[in-house]
């Protein structure tokens, strides 16, 4: 499985989905084919030769100082979704986790970057008819502010992730309503990123002078290292989005710090790093 090691620290991805089926005027309306092509370090972890975004919908599974950490749960199954590969999935997400190591009675935190239903799906599964918690002895920590938007907002066209993936966790009182920088064990902290959502949170690993950063959708795909300017649609605040990627770009750029983006296709992580004046993602293969 694909795995970075980050000082004491041991990250791996498990991917639920990793294709170009997602159309640009969904994600990223700006990211054309034409307006991708020219930037060629895209080529060809994140594009296609014809310009169609490559993208991935993952979990990051962290070792810790003894605790397992996952940090977003994917789509789930057998969620009713509007989108068709969203749609009713029978996936092998958990036999995955096990195999690495965190089989789910043995999980200790879930870290949802944000609620959104390609994030929050595997925080529940399906039994007798009930959506129970998947990680009975973890502690799933929300951000307050993500918690009481989602709460009062109504069903989406996406389907009721709330009900079926986050209003269960909080009814069977694992949920923690934590700060944006809360930190988890000495070497894992959240970090405030808004913008995407109210409370939208990054996760910083740092470990035996080692860096890395797990983004959420700060940043949906990396052709938003070259054009932060280009915004989602499902960005609660886009002003507020921008202002956090172009910040979050600066303060990176050019530091021995591994950017792992949630939804980047594989090789899925790198350095960022100047350009001819601009900005692009090094990449850095998984060991």
């Amino acid at each position: 499985m694909p795995t970075w090691t980050i000082g004491a620290v041991e990250i791996t991805r498990i991917i639920e989905i990793e294709d170009d089926s997602m159309p640009a005027e969904v994600v990223l309306p700006d990211a054309r084919p034409e307006a991708v092509l020219p930037i060629e370090w895209l080529q060809p972890h994140f594009i296609t030769a014809d310009g169609r975004l490559l993208t991935s919908i993952q979990a990051l599974l962290v070792a810790s100082e003894g605790k397992r950490i996952v940090i977003d749960t994917c789509l789930g199954n057998d969620k009713p979704r509007a989108v068709p590969q969203w749609n009713q999935r029978q996936g092998a997400f958990l036999d995955h986790l096990a195999a690495a190591g965190f089989p789910r009675e043995r999980v200790d935190y879930v870290v949802c970057t944000h609620l959104h239903p390609d994030h929050v799906g595997w925080n529940t599964l399906l039994e007798n008819g009930s959506w129970v918690p998947t990680f009975p002895n973890a502690r799933y920590l929300f951000t307050a502010a993500d918690w009481d938007h989602v709460s009062r907002q109504p069903v989406t066209p996406l389907g009721d992730y709330c009900g079926d993936s986050v209003r269960p966790i909080v009814d069977a009182g694992l949920a923690d309503l934590v700060r944006p920088d809360h930190r988890i064990t000495g070497e894992v902290r959240l970090e405030s990123t808004p913008g995407h959502s109210p409370g939208h949170v990054s996760v910083r690993i740092v470990s035996a002078g080692e860096e890395a950063v797990v983004t959420g959708d700060l940043m949906h795909h990396p052709c938003q290292i070259a054009r932060p300017d280009w915004c989602s649609p499902f960005d609660f605040d886009p002003q507020q989005a921008l202002a956090t990627r172009q910040r979050f770009l600066a303060e990176q750029a050019g530091r021995p710090v591994l950017v792992i983006g949630t939804h980047f296709a594989t090789p899925a992580a790198g350095r960022i790093v100047d350009s001819d004046g601009g900005l692009r993602l090094e990449t850095s293969p998984d060991k």
